[in-house]
Parts: structure tokens; C-alpha cells; sequence
């Protein structure tokens, strides 16, 4: 099963007190790493929601973000007293007493330390539940456009590897013609420099080596190999990012070694063309989780 590494979900829901939204999103990393931003007060819930995550995603890194309406009562609180002390000295300054309506209310609340808002957290026995609540939401849909990406990556993949696939027909097909059509150049060359009598075993012998210097035959199983194993990967249900890595590594080996050893242009056209699906491959794999 293919799971893309980076997703986005988001998740709100609400009751009589409170409203928490939830977002998360994820880009590529090597391992799962978590991070959690939401407000101060709610650190003691932290463990709980990189849990919930843990169980949708085994790798990449994923960003948290919890932002919630009702977890804060504020009062507001008038200091009365200082309030009277303030007018005292208005009129002291100004040397009469001062009617009610001389004072403005609201410009006795804008005067230094006469109001402060104090906060106070209100976390009831249904807080805890409703944000865990929310996070599978966001967890679930996270993991679905992680699930709708894999999809597209794994289309990409399968049309790559019958690419892959294709290539590597054509190039069974002209191996066997290699070692021919060295034997028709030398033996143009001997006829060119008037070796009429040249030692018919020597000829063998030198052809021997030149097939087994050119033989990949070992090299197409380990590819068919490799490939097969590709495809039966892509199929499990578990992470398998790391593993399509190592044996896209296994292939790129293998067509290296048949490139080096083909010794036919045909072969080389072949071997570019599957070294470019491979690369593309590789950037895809590592997309995947």
C-alpha cells in the first residue's frame, strides 16, 4: 500500500463551552517527528495527541497546529478604591470639589491600574475527550489525502516500471546479437589484413572471452529480480518507503553493470532510457512513506 509522506487534514468540532479546530500537515523526513503547537495550558495533553498521530503515519514531519475558543474565562476587575484616590486629587489640584458630572466614566477607567482582566482556564471532564476527539478527525482526513497522493504515486511508479520492463525485453533481445556481430567485425578485420591462415582455435578462444567480458545474462535476472520484487512491495500494507529505496539502489547497480559490460549502442539507448525512469523513481520513492 502506498502512503504518501505529506498530507493536510483538519478537524472542528465544538459543545456548550468550547470550540476546538485542529490542522496538521506533514512534508518528507526520515523518521516520524512530531510537533506539537497549541497553547501553554495545554502541554500535559501533548503525549496523547503525537499517540493518535503515531497511529496514522510511521514517517515524515508533522506539524500540529490546536487552537481552541472557551479555554480562557477572563474577569474584569475595577479597583474602586483608587478610582476615589484619583478624584481626591483632581480636586485637590483643582482646589473645589467636583460634581458627579464632572467625572466621565469611561476616562476614570482609562487611568493607570484602575482596571486589570484576569484569566483563568476553565478545563471541565469533557475538554480532554472532545480534543482527543478532534484529533482523530484531523488524523483521519490527514490520512486520506496521504492515501489519495500514494495512489497518484503508485500510477507513476507502475507506468515506470513497465517502462523499465520494456526496455529490459529489448535488450535480452539484442544480447544474444552482440557476440555475433563481433565475431562478422573480426573476421572482417582478418580479411582486411590478409589473415587467411589464422589459427581457428585462437578465433574461439578470443570470442570466448569477448562473451564472457559482454555476458549479462546474470545481471537481466538480478534486474527481473529486483523488479518483480518492486512490484510485490507495492502491495503491502505497511511503510515501505525505505525498502522501494534500497532496492531501486539494487537495480541502479545492475543496469550500471549491464551498461559497462553491453558493448552495443543499442543496448546503451536501452540502459539511458531505464537509468532515466530509475532516477524518477527514486525522487517518487522518496515521497513515499
Amino acid at each position: 500500500m502506498v502512503v504518501s509522506m505529506t498530507g493536510y487534514g483538519k478537524a472542528i468540532l465544538s459543545n456548550e463551552q468550547y470550540k476546538i479546530h485542529i490542522e496538521m500537515k506533514a512534508v518528507n523526513h526520515r523518521y516520524l517527528e512530531t510537533i506539537v503547537r497549541m497553547p501553554r495550558q495545554l502541554l500535559a495533553y501533548e503525549d496523547a495527541i503525537k499517540k493518535i498521530v503515531a497511529e496514522y503515519t510511521s514517517r515524515g514531519r508533522v506539524e500540529v497546529f490546536v487552537t481552541i475558543e472557551g479555554l480562557l474565562q477572563r474577569t474584569l476587575q475595577i479597583d474602586e478604591g483608587l478610582i476615589q484616590q484619583y478624584k481626591k486629587a483632581i480636586e485637590h489640584l483643582s482646589g473645589e470639589e467636583q460634581n458627579k458630572s464632572f467625572y466621565n466614566p469611561i476616562d476614570l477607567l482609562k487611568l493607570p491600574e484602575v482596571t486589570t482582566v484576569s484569566e483563568v482556564e476553565q478545563i471541565n471532564d469533557n475538554f480532554e475527550e472532545l480534543l482527543l476527539t478532534t484529533t482523530e478527525n484531523a488524523c483521519q482526513q490527514f490520512f486520506d489525502v496521504k492515501c489519495k497522493e500514494g495512489g497518484q504515486l503508485k500510477k507513476d511508479l507502475i507506468e515506470r516500471l513497465t517502462a523499465i520492463e520494456e526496455c529490459k525485453k529489448q535488450i535480452t533481445v539484442h544480447s544474444p546479437l552482440v557476440l555475433k556481430s563481433y565475431r562478422e567485425k573480426l573476421q572482417t578485420k582478418l580479411a582486411e589484413v590478409e589473415l587467411t591462415a589464422v589459427d581457428e582455435q585462437r578465433l574461439l578462444t578470443e570470442l570466448m572471452l569477448f562473451a564472457d567480458r559482454c555476458d549479462i545474462s546474470e545481471e537481466l535476472v538480478r534486474l527481473t529480480s529486483h523488479l518483480e520484487l518492486f512490484n510485490e512491495t507495492l502491495q503491502i500494507k505497511e511503510s515501505i518507503g525505505r525498502k522501494l529505496d534500497f532496492i531501486v539502489q539494487e537495480m541502479n547497480r545492475e543496469v550500471n553493470t549491464i551498461g559497462s559490460k553491453a558493448n552495443s549502442l543499442d543496448i546503451s539507448k536501452q540502459v539511458v532510457e531505464i537509468k532515466n525512469n530509475l532516477e524518477k523513481i527514486r525522487e517518487q520513492v522518496q515521497n513515499i512513506e
